[in-house]
């Protein structure tokens, strides 16, 4: 079973090494301590933890039913638009998303610079590379 460190865990939760630190001091992350006494956290540990982290942030209001899975809960960094297609782009924790829709749809919506959004997201096809794999 893979094992993180501190930091290779803030890295994939998109936090700092503090908050992950805190995160286990506080007993919402469980680590152990490794022959050399450095902390680390077991890949399944984290895994459960960081589906349910992003749960938590990525709630959707009890008024919307959808379909999609993949949502990230994020605030609009830029928008940029003609007069007919606009260009919205997400900060979402680490993850930069960005969206072509109508120009029509982002006024009716009032979507803006500042304003926290979810960016959901309906794939047909998903790539998950493997960080040293042999990519076939």
């Amino acid at each position: 079973m893979p094992s993180y460190s501190i930091g290779q865990a803030a890295r994939l939760l998109g936090v700092s090494s503090e908050t992950v630190r805190r995160w286990a001091d506080g007993g919402q992350l469980r680590m152990e301590r490794e022959g050399g006494g450095n902390r680390t956290i077991d890949g399944v540990s984290l895994a459960a933890f960081a589906t349910e982290r992003a749960t938590a942030l990525s709630a959707a209001p009890e008024e919307i039913a959808t379909s999609v899975r993949n949502a990230f809960a994020g605030i609009v960094t830029a928008v940029r638009s003609d007069e007919v297609i606009a260009q919205v782009e997400v900060q979402s924790g680490p993850h930069r998303l960005v969206s072509l829709v109508s120009r029509e749809a982002v006024d009716e919506l009032g979507i803006a610079v500042g304003m926290a959004v979810t960016a959901r997201v309906k794939s047909t096809s998903v790539h998950v590379d493997r960080p040293g794999g042999n990519g076939s």
